[in-house]
């Protein structure tokens, strides 16, 4: 049984690090005059390109009214824009076309501080940690289907 610090705690320090990550999540978006969910949503679309209001709205868990109003606030702001889609002009399509000017200068601070430290592990240590968060990824997104199909 290995010696790993915080091991008998792995629980509380996961839920610590879940709980900073949302957090700065939050204050980042404040700090760029959005809401966590405009940038929530801001993210999906540049990781999984341009989708339709109905998609969005599944991925970010929002019904129809909210989704809307969501798309206009970032439509508005110049970050998005809705297209027809190109296989059915009754479709439209939600596309990334801009991102806040300050989200970068914003995330600075936490990117090199994460950056420092995954500067101390090997590469070893690297992949074993970057194929946790992909397959990660993919279980809560999978868990997150679950739920919403639950519902």
């Amino acid at each position: 049984m290995s010696t790993t610090p915080g091991r008998s705690n792995a629980g509380r320090l996961y839920r610590r690090y879940l709980s900073a990550v949302m957090l700065h999540g939050q204050a980042s978006a404040k700090a760029c005059d959005l809401g966590a969910t405009d940038l929530y949503a801001l993210n999906i679309l540049e990781l999984t390109g341009p989708m339709t209001p109905g998609e969005l709205g599944t991925r970010t868990g929002l019904t129809t009214g909210p989704t809307t109003r969501l798309i206009d606030r970032l439509e508005q702001a110049g970050y998005v824009r809705r297209v027809p889609a190109p296989d059915d002009r009754r479709k439209v399509i939600v596309e990334p076309i801009g991102k806040p000017a300050e989200l970068d200068q914003v995330m600075a601070p936490a990117r090199q501080k994460v950056g420092a430290i995954l500067a101390g592990y090997s590469t070893e240590q690297l992949d074993v940690l970057f194929d946790y968060f992909d397959r990660a990824a993919d279980a809560y997104q999978e868990a997150a289907e679950l739920l919403r199909s639950d519902s």
